[in-house]
């Protein structure tokens, strides 16, 4: 009987393993517990916490990487975008403008469109250089208070400098034509009350003659002294005589040419040469052959000359 109890005193075989059995079956059941999630599912808690971490840090304003900069949403208003100040220079006028930091030189230019009238086909933006169209201003570096030249006329400005010069010389020549007659300003009558001069070249009504191979002479100039005129083609010449000296005038320096019949001796002319911009350097000359004058005018101006 002692012996039966020491035997069921002692661990069986069975009964020493059954401790590590029972940690083995406990282990599979953790295991089964925790059995692993499906894909999916672990992408989308994944990306889920990724957004609200992202959300977070936006609302905190901590982190500018979550969204570049750079890159348009399509609204073209300016709301909630990075501004520079610039001052634009154009034509002597300087103008101050705000204008979103990542817009591209050809917006830039759409807005010197609406500030000068200036369209952008006729601009030329210079900032360290010429402006590219393709390049946000942050690209070329544009900063604050930065100072961009434009160059460029208006389409008025244009067709002002292209209208042609039979068209200007019509204008004057009609406004000329509303004034009083040169010859009865008080300037020239002093001149032409001391009545034709006698050694005067005689006059040819009715035709018109090249220049003469001599000096056209016999002439008055404004101080009522005697004054003669001889065309130096071969020079491109004009060479304007008097008793005390000559001047001698390219004739592409001389702007402008006016003429008009004196009044009751109409085959012969008034006639000035226009030596600078105004009018007060017009050299008159008194008492030119009618005969002369178109050629007189043609030469000088350039229209062709007489050989």
């Amino acid at each position: 009987m002692s012996d039966l109890a020491n035997v069921a005193k002692r661990p069986t075989e069975y009964q020493i393993g059954q401790p590590a059995r029972s940690e083995e079956v406990v282990m599979e059941t953790e295991a089964t517990l925790k059995e692993p999630q499906p894909l999916c599912e672990i992408v989308g808690k994944g990306n889920a916490e990724v957004l609200e971490t992202v959300s977070r840090t936006d609302n905190a304003g901590e982190s500018s990487s979550t969204q570049d900069p750079t890159v348009s949403n399509g609204d073209d208003s300016d709301e909630g975008k990075e501004m520079v100040d610039v001052k634009i220079i154009w034509n002597k006028n300087k103008y101050d403008l705000k204008i979103p930091l990542d817009g591209t030189g050809a917006k830039l230019k759409e807005r010197i469109h609406s500030l000068t009238g200036l369209p952008p086909a006729m601009q030329k933006v210079m900032y360290k250089g010429l402006l590219p169209e393709d390049k946000t201003l942050r690209e070329i570096k544009v900063t604050n208070g930065a100072k961009i030249m434009v160059v460029g006329s208006t389409i008025n400005d244009v067709l002002a400098v292209n209208t042609p010069k039979e068209v200007i010389q019509q204008e004057v020549k009609a406004e000329e034509n509303k004034k009083e007659p040169l010859c009865r300003q008080k300037q020239h009558r002093k001149v032409l009350d001391k009545g034709k001069p006698e050694d005067i070249m005689p006059s040819v009504k009715g035709t018109k003659e090249r220049l003469p191979t001599v000096p056209l002479a016999g002439m008055y100039n404004k101080s009522g002294g005697k004054v003669r005129l001889t065309f130096k083609l071969e020079q491109d010449q004009l060479w304007i005589g008097t008793k005390e000296r000559t001047e001698k005038i390219p004739m592409g320096s001389i702007k402008h040419v006016v003429t008009e019949p004196i009044e009751g001796h109409e085959d012969y002319h008034m006639m000035a040469f226009q030596l600078g911009p105004t009018e007060a350097s017009q050299y008159w000359v008194y008492w030119v052959p009618i005969q002369f004058v178109d050629a007189i005018k043609d030469t000088v101006l350039g229209k062709w000359q007489y050989f």
